[in-house]
């Protein structure tokens, strides 16, 4: 959280007041930590379990979805998390000036996904200085009202505007989106940099329109297509199942998975989502732990 959202949507201080107050309280960190890893700053799972009555997975749902069309490996094409996260730790730790993240200054810029996560990445591009910003999504645009099978209460599925299509709008005079279309092929120079993209029109069932391929310029291409779940050396080595969409498998408000010493919580349990409903998880795997442990519970 600390580096993966941006700045603008999350001020950092309130980060660390949360922190100090969970290290009174009691809470112990130990960062930079590759639990199950083989690295130098590894721990094993069998010393957690040993050492511990329960363990709570909140990991997250990191594994990004690729796109893997032709002339994919090379500079110029990034997930959108690596840019994301490179650029909070840059601004962080100086102010931008160790050069340590991926600049959109001056690039054209297309952004492929039309989630928070691209959101994000097109507030950042324009906060760098991007000469053109340009939204991909695979959707059709929704309507600006409720269509007849959406009625409330149900989520409402219209068209909306986040921050990122308006400060975009603003500066460039209008929507970056560009709806029903899909990549075919990303397209380089001789000497490996990036040009641009091929893309082709689809239909409401993802079908390619004949007629209707384009090519478009670009230096910088962030891929923010969402997450295919957890990465899961942690969980087999754990004995965790998972469910159909590769997270790990626990019931709602119960958040206790195969192995009965091993709780999850979050992204990594119900997929990838917001904060707010991390938060919720959070409140509800602590809940069930403590009735779990003790026989009884006072939290709600």
């Amino acid at each position: 959280m600390m580096y993966d959202i941006p700045n603008m949507k999350l001020e950092k201080s309130i980060l660390d007041q949360r922190t100090e107050q969970m290290k009174t309280e009691g809470i112990k960190f130990f960062t930079n930590t590759d639990v199950g890893g083989e690295s130098d700053n590894s721990v094993s799972i069998k010393e957690l379990t040993n050492n511990n009555d329960i363990l709570l997975l909140t990991t997250g749902a990191t594994n990004p979805r690729d796109l893997p069309i032709p002339n994919r490996e090379g500079v110029g094409v990034h997930f959108a998390m690596d840019f994301l996260r490179a650029n909070t730790k840059s601004l962080l730790d100086s102010n931008h000036e160790n050069g340590e993240f991926i600049s959109a200054k001056g690039k054209n810029v297309i952004v492929i996904g039309g989630g928070d996560t691209g959101t994000d990445c097109i507030g950042t591009s324009l906060r760098h200085g991007c000469q053109s910003l340009i939204n991909f999504e695979i959707m059709a645009e929704p309507p600006k009202e409720r269509a007849e099978n959406n009625p409330w209460p149900l989520f409402p599925r219209v068209h909306k505007v986040d921050y990122g299509h308006e400060e975009s709008t603003e500066l460039f005079g209008e929507d970056p989106r560009v709806y029903s279309i899909s990549g075919k092929e990303f397209l380089r120079n001789e000497d490996g940099t990036l040009k641009g993209i091929k893309t082709v029109e689809v239909d409401s069932s993802f079908k390619e329109i004949e007629g209707t391929e384009k090519e478009w310029e670009a230096d910088l291409i962030l891929l923010a297509m969402g997450f295919l779940g957890p990465e899961n050396y942690v969980s087999k080595a754990l004995s965790v199942d998972l469910d159909e969409r590769s997270n790990y498998k626990a019931e709602h408000n119960v958040h206790q998975t195969s192995n009965p010493k091993v709780f999850a919580a979050g992204d990594c349990r119900r997929g990838q989502s917001l904060v707010v409903w991390a938060i919720n998880e959070g409140r509800a795997a602590a809940r069930e732990i403590d009735l779990n442990l003790m026989g009884s519970t006072t939290l709600e």
